[in-house]
């Protein structure tokens, strides 16, 4: 991939060739199932497990809380489908700004008969703890609200959310509070280890590594719905992906942000971002058609910026619509999205529907995202080639 000027890293990030071709060649050297008894399965199963134990050493939680999966879609459906094996079918409740891997799989839970719940964020795009609480019923069984939105890019109060919930059920049977952190690991400071936060789903392309490798952090073990051979302890039956499980590893250890052991590296590439998508902001506010997405980004504080990622931002042009906008920067050579890939071909805009967003915004709304690679030349190509488009409308 050309990443010059790629900027849908939100959908999938340029791979990091040297981890990869590493990877590649070490899983052929220990090419057996890592579940076999003799001596083949059990070197495989050393390197599998030294993959686990970096993980969990980033990430700053024990071994045995990492479970490798295909993905961040498994990754938030094993903790979701998990109520199906609760004695009542209870309450279910979710931010309306989820990813479709929660969202669509809540919708058939709901016609499963679970009580399911959607909360709106307000409008800016974010969910406040006040807002969960209010939801919480004794029969409550999971809550689940994202880090950092996909397409917004804002930054949920994951930990405010996790203390409110604690506090709310305290003495009390406390829900499962799950979040999905697939645009926020790598990406930005995130503490999986803190209190009250019951599981988190990851995934490996969104920071340079390999399709089809996932990791699900889980603070204690779930009743997994799926059942199988047995591995990842019961909790993710299949033959482990010891290629993707140990690629994962060396890509948290390089792009993981953790503010107990902060990466150095990352963490200035990551101050970088924010002043980079700060002057890309402004350049965008010059433009007559130009709506930021939220209106709060709009306003260029530096606590207004601190609720958002600096690796994901929305814009519309008004009189253009997004699909549009898309076909005209790739005619040019530039990738971008209207939004989330797992929606690319679907109409409907349901995360700004949410937010009341007016249907010309909803309609001409487009992503940027970008990553480690991206050039501030690049950023600064980028602008041009929107100026031009703009005003041929």
């Amino acid at each position: 991939m050309n990443s010059e000027h790629y900027f849908d890293w939100a959908a999938t990030a340029p791979c990091d060739e040297k981890i990869l071709r590493e990877a590649l060649e070490t899983s052929i050297q220990y090419d057996g199932n890592p579940s076999s008894q003799h001596q083949t399965g059990k070197e495989a199963r050393k390197i599998l497990e030294e993959a686990r134990a970096r993980c969990a050493g980033i990430l700053k939680v024990r071994p045995e809380q990492v479970f490798f999966t295909s993905g961040g879609t498994e990754s938030d459906h094993i903790p979701l489908l998990s109520v199906l094996n609760s004695p009542k079918k209870g309450r279910i409740i979710l931010s309306a700004i989820e990813h479709p891997a929660l969202r669509e799989e809540c919708a058939l839970l709901k016609k499963q008969g679970f009580d399911v719940v959607s909360v709106n964020p307000d409008k800016n795009g974010f969910i406040s703890p006040e807002s969960i609480i209010e939801k919480l019923t004794p029969d409550t069984l999971f809550v689940t609200v994202m880090a950092v939105n996909n397409e917004t890019g804002c930054i949920q109060p994951i930990y405010e959310i996790a203390d409110a919930i604690s506090e709310a059920t305290k003495g009390k049977k406390k829900p499962h509070f799950h979040v999905d952190c697939v645009q926020a690991a790598g990406k930005i400071p995130l503490d999986l280890s803190y209190r009250g936060i019951d599981s988190a789903a990851l995934s490996a392309h969104k920071i340079s590594g390999p399709r089809g490798i996932g990791l699900l952090y889980l603070a204690k073990p779930v009743n997994s719905f799926l059942v199988g051979g047995g591995q990842e302890q019961n909790i993710r039956s299949g033959t482990e992906n010891l290629f993707g499980a140990l690629a994962f590893s060396k890509c948290l250890e390089k792009y993981y942000l953790n503010e107990k052991n902060p990466n150095q590296e990352a963490k200035k590439r990551f101050e970088e971002q924010k002043e980079w998508t700060l002057d890309f902001l402004k350049k965008l506010k010059t433009l007559e058609k130009c709506r930021l997405v939220p209106a709060l980004r709009e306003d260029f504080s530096e606590e207004a910026q601190s609720t958002f990622s600096p690796w994901v931002l929305q814009a519309a042009f008004l009189g253009i619509p997004g699909n549009v906008m898309v076909r005209a920067l790739d005619a040019k050579g530039f990738c971008i999205s209207t939004g989330s890939a797992c929606s690319a071909k679907k109409q409907s805009r349901p995360i700004l529907a949410a937010m009341n967003a007016s249907r010309e915004i909803q309609d001409s709304a487009v992503r940027f995202s970008f990553g480690p690679k991206t050039k501030k030349q690049a950023m600064d190509d980028l602008f041009e080639a929107i100026k031009e488009i703009v005003s041929e409308f």
